[in-house]
Order: C-alpha cells, then sequence, then structure tokens
C-alpha cells in the first residue's frame, strides 16, 4: 500500500443555497484532512456554486475523501484538477512599509513579478499581484528584506482546460 503524501486540488460544483460550504469542509474535517485552501465562487450557473479544495494525503486517503464528498447531496459534481491539465491561480495582497527612499526599489521589484502598486501612503504601499502560488511565494521572498506589514492571499482556484464540465 502506497503511504506516499501528495497534494491534491479538487473543483466541487455544488447547489448555491447556504451551508454548503459547512458540510462540505465538515466532511474533511471529520475524516481527519487538513485543508491546506479553500476558495467558493459562483458559477455562470446561478443555482451551482464552484469549491475549490488544495489538500494533502496518501493516494487512498485522497481517493476516499473524493469518493465521500461526491455522496453528498448538495455535490453536483466534482473532479480533480491536474496541475498538467488546469490552470491555478491565486491572488496576494501585500502591504509594506516604504518611504519614498524605498518606493522605487520596490515598483522595480513588483515590475519585474509582473504586480501592480494599488495604494499608496506616505509610509507604506499595497501590492496587487495574482498568479501561480510559486510565483507569489518567490515574490515574498524576494519582498523579505523589507518591512512587510500585512499579508492577504486568496488560497489557489482553478480550472480545468479544455471542454467545460458540462459539456463532458
Amino acid at each position: 500500500m502506497d503511504k506516499q503524501i501528495k497534494k491534491e486540488v479538487i473543483s466541487i460544483l455544488v447547489d448555491n443555497q447556504a451551508n454548503v460550504l459547512t458540510r462540505v469542509s465538515s466532511l474533511f474535517g471529520r475524516r481527519g484532512f487538513n485543508i491546506d485552501s479553500l476558495t467558493v465562487s459562483a458559477t455562470n450557473d446561478p443555482k451551482l456554486s464552484r469549491i475549490t479544495v488544495v489538500f494533502t494525503g496518501t493516494e487512498q486517503g485522497l481517493h476516499q475523501i473524493i469518493t465521500q464528498t461526491a455522496k453528498l447531496e448538495v455535490v453536483k459534481k466534482i473532479f480533480t484538477l491536474n496541475s498538467n491539465d488546469s490552470i491555478y491561480r491565486e491572488l496576494l495582497l501585500l502591504k509594506v512599509k516604504a518611504d519614498k527612499t524605498e518606493r522605487s526599489a520596490i515598483k522595480e521589484i513588483v515590475e519585474i513579478y509582473r504586480g501592480r502598486i494599488v495604494d499608496l501612503s506616505k509610509d507604506s504601499l499595497i501590492i496587487e499581484m495574482t498568479g501561480a502560488s510559486e510565483k507569489l511565494d518567490a515574490f515574498m521572498d524576494m519582498m523579505s528584506c523589507h518591512e512587510i506589514a500585512e499579508v492577504c492571499r486568496t488560497g489557489i482556484t482553478g480550472i480545468g482546460r479544455g471542454a467545460s464540465w458540462h459539456e463532458e
């Protein structure tokens, strides 16, 4: 039996109604899974929402939680987002303390990583960046020499390449 731990990204289409997120996330907790990242959004169908969950476990455990999640009556479709066949993105908002002498150096780093400065005050600035988690991690590493005041990351959201879920 394979006990190797791996990360999984799944997309769950659920009924757009109250308490759906609680039902799905509590199932993971009851089964002993820690959710690394969780995002929820509306879809083009007002009756459905999309939940993207990133979690880790053994191959057997991953299969088990996916099977059990699919059995919930509020779940309409569940699928694994394989990194080769999907696009993952994350949003980062970063507040950095910076006076006017530091701003140009920070601006240069932000431009290299294709981010945007969305707010500027006398003693700080706020940077917005989207991309793969690895890109945001690398950017955060570059910014570590500056005084970081606040960090807010959305977690991963993803979508499969090719045909839409309702065309399969």
